[in-house]
């Protein structure tokens, strides 16, 4: 019997989809030397390959492991073979086991999850060295929070791996504390009445493991207490309480009680253990490479993909406690301005929709205050609850507010007993804070007037030595902050770091210049320092690369010029290319790569003179040979995927190949209609988000070559539309550091139809993001705006948001745009809904002009408004209550409004108000308005009592009378009923004979009033 083909097709499919094509080689070779033997002349064969060498070895095992992990038919026997064959104690195929379980555990189909499953059941039954490693990294894959079916499935695999080998897993004690941490974490996800029999048998599980190993548990320090206290209602676990509150020899001779564990921090190995893979990568792609400010997307995608559940509140405890006690920025990192942990954390709190869930987040949060020891514990544990604080007081005072009630009252209620000892330890993380220059006071937090009486009365009563201010108050220097270092070589975050509104440059002279001058808002920029060449170190790197790889790389850094260096990278990619190559070593070359070519992405990558020969000049270096033949390939292609791996740790560790490609895709002849290329690298990287991958691209280009930006503009908003029009966030990129030429280029480039920048279903929405940027900003996209072709009408809402004083750049472009448009009724009801404000004179500047230009058409929609206000005032109040779209527009404003412009046009030759429709609508709104808008309006309803008087004269004398014109013979009809009155625009359009007169006096009115 030997391994049969159609499992090793299998096994390729699935290896390949893994993108694991070495153990689809290695497949291949298992069945070459099995095929068409028998079991036993099987079995020789492969002993004979193994022994032939180390390659060989592995190749085997590696292929017999596929086949285990692909063909349920063949695994007994597959694992039979591998036990036998294996020299290294199986240590090749453990390292492998984990490889996947860290990166490919989610990709992986049902029947090979399940096969893993096995395996790693059978490695524990064999008692193999190192199989206690694999069971963590596989507990690691059981997430917080997730009640889906193959979640719950593996927890209670994973289970039941454990209660079936108790005697091998007592022998490992951090095990045992990992699996207790695990599902005494878990049991809380689990109390529904469907999943009460998993509950008990977890149950059960940790309760004998805390009896009988109780120290190797206690080695979890204070979160095991933590972890007890959210299951302690279940009896068993009540028991065990009593025990450790009042019996703790029960447990352990070598146990003194419960402060012994709340005095011992908790390892980060269990703080981390209960966030997958995928959550620990996110979240620290978050903490070290998102900027503060761009945040909002990353934490939409965190939140649909891990938070979206009512059960996925209790996760958020986990992911509080990891960002406090593992996530440790290095020095760098705190003084950049990278997303700092308190904004996550902050953001977390607000994401908590139950009392329970919120609670247990703040406990989290300050957990290692209530027994902090300078001498034990780090200030980057307690960091992060302070400075939450701090910065949510203006923005969210009520956060602030909450975290310190709860500081507050934890102390007396933690656990009374210990009263003493809690107070004692927030006194010390308060006064560590302190020195450490975490803040420089905590009076302004802990005495803010944004503070109710009563809670500011309790911070008082509790820390009085921290609410008194200084005399005379003192500004923490950044460089006093900056100078202290910390025992894990952590440097204290200043407040500079966050708040770009508070920092200044420490020197002297600088200081006295800007005294009494106000500060301006702006965002920080790198000092530009000269660069001095240091030269490529790969030390660390080569000698982990297989020896023919090794000597191309050094070959590559002894290269001279760079077409040397471009047929070097050649032979390189022709490597990666070949079947045998080792993807485990993608990322040792990557680091090479990125360090050999640093020198390439310094510097400006577009020419000073664009033409087709400089930009394919630019375009003939190294890194481009990866792009050139990614763009040679097919997607299909198997040599297409690798090398896209390839760029993709290769975008790990040099960030700036996303903007490069870009540029490549755009400037070279080789790459034309290639530009999709793109949404396939941004899939195969971390993020492995178009969206997501794009932005970040954008704006690290923005931060390195504005030129180069405004280079790639049109393509990026014409190739990828959905990504870019649907917000504004490119948009700010762009118009945030473009200088008056850069703007006149694309507003050309708009006009010739090349880039299209807004769209009509998210131009709105865009433009009144605009609203918060700055003043150059929002002229800039008003400018790019009025380039497009699109309907006033579609923009006109924003006049609901615009307020004078605040939004003046939009104010000021809306007015001279609405200056070229013919008054429509929805333009006109927008306008008239304006508050009325005596220094706002943008309603009444925009319908005088309307009066002297659109004189016809203003009248009619005025008269209409007016109308429709008057006969159904409360209609329309429930209207607006209903939908937010509605203009909220009432009687008294357009009245209001129409003062205003009768005033602004008492000293002109206007004759706007003598229009009969005008006319017409004031008589019939002072026919039922109350006696208050008669008076307060008197001089605006006269006109419509000269008009009634009029109206009233015999035919004869009206024919003389020197008012007549055309509007006066429209008012020679009968007197209007309501209903001709409404309809009487429509009938006036029809009668054709009195128009033409009507636009000869038009004409002439308009020049007589051209004072406006």
């Amino acid at each position: 019997v030997s391994y049969s083909p159609r499992g090793g097709k299998a096994s390729c499919v699935a290896g390949g989809r893994l993108g694991l094509p070495k153990l689809e080689r290695c497949v291949g070779i298992v069945q070459s030397l099995t095929n068409g033997l028998s079991e036993r002349e099987a079995n020789d064969a492969l002993t004979a390959n193994v022994c032939k060498g180390q390659q060989q070895h592995e190749d085997v095992c590696l292929g017999l492991f596929c086949l285990v992990l692909t063909d349920p038919s063949q695994a007994q026997r597959s694992y039979r073979d591998l036990t036998l064959l294996s020299r290294d104690g199986m240590n090749g195929v453990l390292v492998k086991i984990n490889q996947i379980l860290m990166e490919k555990f989610l990709k992986l189909q049902d029947v090979s999850r399940t096969q893993l499953v096995w395996l790693v059941r059978e490695l524990v039954k064999s008692g193999v060295m190192g199989a206690d490693g694999v069971l963590m990294t596989l507990m690691k894959q059981i997430a917080g929070g997730d009640m889906s079916s193959k979640n719950l499935w593996l927890a209670e695999n994973v289970l039941d791996v454990l209660l079936d080998q108790k005697e091998w897993l007592v022998k490992s004690a951090m095990l045992v504390a990992m699996a207790v941490y695990t599902y005494l974490r878990l049991m809380v996800d689990h109390g529904t009445t469907a999943l009460l029999v998993l509950r008990q048998k977890e149950v059960d599980f940790c309760i004998s493991m805390l009896r009988e190993r109780f120290m190797d548990c206690a080695v979890i320090g204070r979160d095991l207490v933590r972890l007890l206290q959210n299951v302690a209602r279940i009896p068993e676990m009540e028991l065990l309480w009593k025990d450790l509150l009042h019996n703790p020899a029960a447990l352990s001779p070598q146990f003194t009680g419960l402060l012994q564990l709340l005095t011992a921090r908790t390892s980060r190995k269990f703080l981390a253990c209960r966030l997958t893979p995928d959550m620990e990568t996110k979240l620290l792609f978050m903490t070290s490479r998102v900027r503060f400010g761009q945040q909002k997307r990353y934490q939409e995608w965190f939140q649909r993909q891990y938070l979206s559940t009512a059960e996925s509140q209790s996760l958020r405890c986990d992911l509080i406690r990891y960002i406090c006690g593992v996530v440790h920025p290095s020095n760098e990192v705190l003084s950049s301005d990278i997303l700092p942990r308190w904004a996550i954390i902050g953001w977390l709190l607000t994401t908590c929709t139950s009392n329970v869930a919120a609670s247990n987040a703040k406990l989290a949060l300050f957990y290692d205050w209530l027994f902090f020891s300078p001498e034990k514990d780090s200030i980057m544990n307690i960091e992060p609850a302070i400075l939450v604080m701090h910065h949510s007081m203006k923005p969210h005072p009520a956060i602030t507010a909450t975290l310190l009630d709860f500081m507050c009252r934890i102390i007396p209620h933690f656990f009374p007993p210990l009263e003493s000892q809690v107070r004692q330890g927030v006194f010390n993380s308060l006064t560590f804070i302190m020195e450490k220059r975490v803040l420089a006071h905590l009076a302004p937090l802990f005495d803010n007037p944004k503070l109710d009486r009563e809670l500011r009365s309790m911070l008082r009563e509790r820390f009085p030595e921290f609410c008194t201010s200084p005399s005379p108050p003192t500004e923490v220097k950044m460089e006093e902050s900056v100078t202290m270092e910390m025992d894990n070589n952590v440097l204290d975050k200043e407040e500079g770091c966050y708040d770009a509104t508070e920092a200044a440059f420490s020197d002297d002279e600088e200081e006295v210049n800007n005294k009494g001058k106000k500060q301006r808002e702006f965002r920080f920029q790198p000092i530009k320092e000269e660069i001095i060449e240091e030269p490529a170190d790969i030390t660390p790197f080569q000698d982990q690369l297989e020896d023919v790889m090794k000597d191309k790389v050094l070959q590559l850094q002894k290269a001279s010029d760079a077409e040397n260096q471009c047929e070097v990278m050649q032979d390189i990619v022709d490597l990666i290319l070949e079947d045998d190559f080792d993807p485990e070593q993608m990322s040792t070359l990557a680091s090479c790569l990125a360090e050999l070519f640093k020198g390439h992405f310094r510097g400006d990558v577009l020419p000073d003179e664009i033409t087709e020969e400089s930009l394919e000049e630019s375009v003939c270096k190294p890194v481009c040979l990866v792009f050139r033949n990614l763009c040679t390939m097919q997607e299909d292609n198997s040599g297409f995927s690798v090398l896209l791996d390839m760029l993709a740790e290769l975008y790990q560790k040099q960030p700036k190949i996303g903007y490069h490609l870009l540029y490549y895709l755009k400037a070279s002849k080789a790459a034309m209609g290639k530009m999709s290329l793109y949404e396939s690298f941004a899939q195969a990287t971390a993020l492995g988000d178009l969206h997501t991958c794009l932005m970040m691209d954008m704006k690290a280009c923005q931060e390195d070559d504005v030129r180069l930006l405004c280079y790639l503009t049109p393509s990026i908003y014409s190739q990828f539309p959905d990504e870019t029009l649907r917000s504004g966030e490119l948009l700010n990129m762009i118009v945030a550091v473009i200088d008056s030429t850069q703007l006149q280029e694309l507003m050309c480039h708009v006009m010739m139809g090349n880039l299209v920048m807004f769209r009509k279903d998210s131009v709105l929405n865009i433009l009144i993001q605009s609203l918060d940027w700055e003043t150059f900003e929002q002229y800039s996209t008003w400018q790019l705006f009025l380039a497009h072709s699109i309907a006033m009408e579609t923009i006109i809402p924003i006049l609901h948001h615009l307020k004078y004083k605040e939004h003046p750049e939009a104010l000021s472009c809306l007015l001279l745009q609405l200056r070229r448009e013919k008054p429509s009724e929805d333009m006109v009801k927008m306008v008239l809904s304006r508050p009325c404000n005596h220094d706002d004179q943008f309603t009444t500047s925009i319908l005088r002009h309307w009066a002297a230009k659109q004189d016809d058409a203003l009248g009619e929609h005025i008269k209409t408004q007016l109308i429709k206000n008057n006969n159904q005032p409360r209609k329309r109040q429930s209207l607006r209550s209903s939908s937010s779209k509605l203009a909220q527009l009432t009687l008294e404003q357009i009245l209001e409004h129409l003062d205003n412009l009768r005033l602004s046009l008492t000293h002109t030759k206007n004759s706007f108000f003598s229009q009969t429709p005008i006319l017409q609508a004031l008589q019939h709104v002072q026919a039922s308005c109350d006696e208050a808008h008669k008076m307060r309006y008197s001089d605006l309803f006269s006109l419509a009592e000269e008009y009634e008087d009029f109206q009233s004269k015999p035919l004869k004398s009206r024919r003389k009378a020197p008012a007549s014109s055309p509007r006066s013979r429209k008012g020679a009809a009968p007197p209007a009923t309501e209903e001709d009155s409404v309809s009487s625009s429509a009938s006036e359009e029809e009668d054709s004979k009195p128009k033409a007169p009507k636009r000869k006096r038009k004409c002439s009115s308009a020049v007589g009033s051209d004072s406006d």
